[in-house]
């Protein structure tokens, strides 16, 4: 009970902390400390709050989308933000999208080297050149870090060392950010349950 406790409290202190930072975004005159002569813990998460939801409503309206349209091409007109922006916007919008596929499947491999083994998720096949210097089979996997699975590394493996488990992605994002604690339903291997129901 107390470890649970323990880390819900970590995790929304961190949260609250990176959304703080919101505020280094206001000018010096309009910080707390500045008005009030202390900080306030949460004011920042606050805030972003507010922009998340503000922002939320402007783009769901007609207007709002036009305005979104016009500063989207205003960033592809600047030639060093243009690529940076198209590129991050291409892998938000394919990780966040309610329709997307970025996760296809949570599998086992070794890493950081043979004899350790970790949970990955596949996110495609390597493309372009990349491919042209590939001999067999490849897949693309993303091996997420722990607690936090926003960091991680990208990784080109042989299809044949990667296996596929039978766990949703988000059991195996749970069981990730965890740090192994809460594990998924023990269940039989596929061929067993094939052969089991025959």
């Amino acid at each position: 009970m107390l470890v649970p406790l323990v880390i819900t409290v970590w995790v929304l202190k961190s949260l609250i902390g990176a959304m703080d930072q919101s505020l280094l975004l206001l000018p010096d005159a309009w910080h707390p400390h500045t008005l009030f002569g202390r900080d306030i813990i949460g004011l920042g998460a606050i805030l972003t709050i507010a922009i998340v939801l503000t922002t939320g409503i402007i783009a769901t309206n007609f207007f709002g989308k036009q305005l979104i349209t016009l500063w989207e091409k205003l960033l592809n007109r600047v030639p060093v933000v243009k690529s940076v922006y198209s590129s991050v916007k291409q892998v938000s919008d394919t990780l966040f999208s309610d329709s997307g596929n970025a996760f296809r499947k949570a599998v086992l491999v070794q890493f950081p080297r043979q004899g350790a083994w970790t949970i990955a998720f596949v996110t495609g096949t390597p493309g372009g050149d990349v491919a042209n210097h590939l001999h067999g089979d490849y897949v693309s996997i993303y091996v997420p870090t722990t607690p936090n699975p926003t960091g991680g590394y990208f990784l080109m493996m042989p299809k044949a060392d990667v296996i596929e488990l039978e766990m949703s992605v988000d059991e195996a994002l749970k069981y990730i950010i965890s740090m192994g604690v809460v594990a998924p339903a023990n269940r039989p291997p596929k061929l067993l349950t094939e052969y089991s129901n025959k």
